[in-house]
Formats: C-alpha cells, sequence, structure tokens
C-alpha cells in the first residue's frame, strides 16, 4: 500500500481549455483506478490544488505505471510513500 502527495504544478502559459481537459480525462481515470480496486482514497489538500492519495498495487513499478497513465502527471511532482497499519490499533496488515 503506498500513499501520494499529488500537488499540481500548472505553468502559467498553458492554454486553460488544455488543462480543463487534461483535468476532465485525470478524474475519468481515477474512477477507472478506483473500481479496479487501485485508487482506494483520495483527499484534496485545503487551499491547495494537491491531493493525498492511497493505492492498493502489487509494487512500486505497478504504482509507478499508474502515476504515469495520470492525464495531468505532467504538472505534478509526486512524493510516495509506502505505508502500513500502525500496530496496536485494531487494524489489521494484509
Amino acid at each position: 500500500m503506498y500513499a501520494s502527495y499529488q500537488p499540481h504544478q500548472i505553468p502559467h502559459d498553458v492554454d486553460p481549455e488544455k488543462i480543463k481537459h487534461l483535468n476532465s480525462e485525470e478524474h475519468e481515470r481515477a474512477r477507472e483506478l478506483v473500481g479496479q480496486g487501485k485508487w482506494l482514497h483520495a483527499w484534496r489538500v485545503a487551499g491547495k490544488w494537491a491531493n493525498v492519495s492511497i493505492f492498493e498495487v502489487e509494487s512500486p513499478a505497478e504504482l509507478h505505471e499508474i502515476l504515469n497513465s495520470l492525464p495531468l502527471y505532467a504538472f505534478m511532482e509526486i512524493e510516495v510513500a509506502a505505508i502500513f497499519p500502525m500496530p496496536g490499533l485494531g487494524q489489521e496488515a494484509k
């Protein structure tokens, strides 16, 4: 399981219509990944165009492929961390 921080950094000279189109495609891709059980959670970061997401994938390579498949990937500087349940809080590790 992995957590990712995905801030979007859109240059000012990029056509806003292009970004609007890519954002729509991004939402469609996210729905596909949710349906596949790969993208488990996503939360917006207040005050930023960014999100924190949880992915359940088989390997770092699979996560890399998924992140690269996001239409807005070129405008993100993604940070990733492998995560697992905190012992003693009633959560079971898979």
